[in-house]
């Protein structure tokens, strides 16, 4: 007989719910506040946009790469143990990342947070759904979710205090003092929990080669190497080969047979590129070109994620009445208005006038798509398969952002350093032309292609899984359907 789980009210449910929060807190602070560090980063360490781009992309390489896997590794081993190891190994990449003395120090740094980020994400909502009682499992979730999105909403502002303050290295020496804690209180009152039908063999292989072939691509598309695009194009190729031979595969081809589930993914990863390109870019438009200091850059994103807090959980429960479509069609519509009016950024930029118009459309846009995006994602396959397939969602939101970044300079001739503020104007401008369009293709792809989803997900999903987030859609804990 299984044993009693702890009551969310309880002492062991309160230690095992701030546990997980902090664990998820420190990846989304992590992912927020790099962005705002760009600048200064490239400054200090003497790089140019190339090194920028392999700052962002060497973490989201491999958290892309490895995060069903991590998903997979926390059933078989156990959740608290992977989860752990992806805290400690989190925050000894942040101290690597802390005192890197070069570039290529810190690009390989960013490697190895990716990695450790892959065990830490997927296995914050797992504990929460293995170790706490299931009549409270909702409200858990609800709360994972909207200290997330504080967290989310803070990092900006925190990210730019800190580097105005003490450097950029802080951003990363932030991370040691809250994985202490997670850790310490994970090992004290976080119950250790396994998967008993969890496959005897991981796909190994098949996250080795989607890690090959995105790094191809990734280093292709920002040093300008064709060969490599092709092979990367090619890597990806027999990793579609090895998912449908394989019998444990990371990606079921299963779940593509859902129309729904296909056409969702296809708007994540046109979405979701525009988004990796935008977080990229804007915030060096803001310094470069407009002169904001780090502190003022993050803050003025900040109204873009209070407006995400405040009209996500409605939007979702619209959809999940009236279905997706209409708002996956419109919210990358108003999405794409908010980047026109943010080319008006220049080097006479007031905030209230040229930057706050355009994040507040932009902001509204992403309100209006992401809940019923991860919705349609759940809604579109059976509920004991929502984790993995959330896990893919999230891995394609992943893949796009880290395509994006690599190719988005190249494409909008923005490359060499940082040197030349009209230059690279002139090149964000371009570049947001480039994203406005991704948007409108997703938009496009959410009006022909998707259709209301066979199966409602339940209420506390849509609103709390999708969990506020910009940088990518939240995985859910896996539910496997009773025997």
């Amino acid at each position: 007989m299984a044993p009693d789980l702890p009551r969310l009210g309880s002492a062991k449910g309160r230690w095992i719910l701030l546990a997980t929060i902090l664990g998820s807190s420190v990846a989304s602070l992590d992912a927020t506040v790099v962005n705002i560090a760009l600048p200064s980063i490239g400054a200090s360490l003497e790089t140019d946009v190339a090194g920028l781009q392999w700052t962002l992309n060497g973490y989201t390489l491999t958290l892309a790469s490895f995060i069903l896997l991590g998903g997979s590794l926390g059933d078989k081993l156990g959740r608290r143990k992977v989860f752990v190891w992806g805290a400690a190994g989190f925050a000894l990449a942040s101290v690597l990342c802390g005192i890197a003395a070069g570039i290529e120090m810190l690009v390989a740094a960013r490697v190895l947070q990716g990695v450790a980020g892959a065990m830490l994400t997927p296995g914050s909502l797992a504990l929460i759904s293995s170790s706490i009682d299931k009549r409270d499992q909702g409200a858990a979730i609800g709360l994972w979710s909207g200290f997330g999105g504080v967290a989310g909403a803070l990092g900006p502002f925190l990210g730019g205090w800190l580097i105005d303050l003490a450097g950029w290295q802080s951003i990363f020496f932030l991370n040691v003092p809250l994985v202490v804690v997670v850790v310490l209180v994970a090992l004290r009152h976080v119950p250790e929990s396994r998967d008993p039908d969890a496959v005897a063999r991981l796909d190994v292989p098949g996250a080795l080669v989607v890690a090959l072939a995105l790094g191809a691509l990734t280093f292709g598309l920002i040093e300008g190497v064709p060969p490599l695009i092709v092979a990367g194009v090619l890597l990806l190729g027999l990793f579609v080969v090895i998912e449908m031979r394989g019998d444990h595969p990371l990606v079921p081809p299963s779940l593509f047979a859902s129309r729904v589930f296909t056409a969702a993914n296809l708007v994540t990863l046109a979405v979701y590129a525009a988004l990796g390109g935008v977080f990229f870019l804007l915030v060096l438009e803001l310094q470069v070109v407009a002169g904001f200091s780090p502190l003022m850059s993050g803050v003025s994103t900040v109204p873009m994620t209070v407006i995400m807090l405040v009209l996500s959980a409605p939007a979702g429960r619209w959809a999940q009445v009236h279905g997706p479509r209409l708002p996956m069609t419109a919210g990358p519509v108003l999405a794409a208005a908010g980047l026109v009016l943010l080319m008006r950024i220049g080097s006479d930029t007031t905030y209230v006038l040229d930057v706050l118009p355009g994040v507040l459309v932009f902001g509204l846009g992403l309100s209006v798509l992401v809940a019923p995006l991860t919705g349609a994602v759940l809604g579109a396959v059976p509920e004991g398969e929502a984790g993995i397939a959330s896990g893919v969602n999230n891995a394609v939101a992943r893949t796009a952002q880290l395509l994006a970044v690599a190719a988005l300079p190249g494409l909008a001739g923005i490359s060499g350093s940082l040197s030349d503020p009209s230059a690279f104007d002139r090149g964000f401008e371009v570049a947001m032309w480039i994203c406005a369009g991704s948007l409108i293709s997703g938009a496009l792809l959410a009006a022909v292609l998707l259709r209301p989803p066979r199966r409602a997900p339940a209420l506390d999903s849509v609103d709390c899984l999708p969990q506020c987030a910009v940088t990518g859609p939240a995985v859910a804990p896996v539910r496997r359907a009773s025997s």
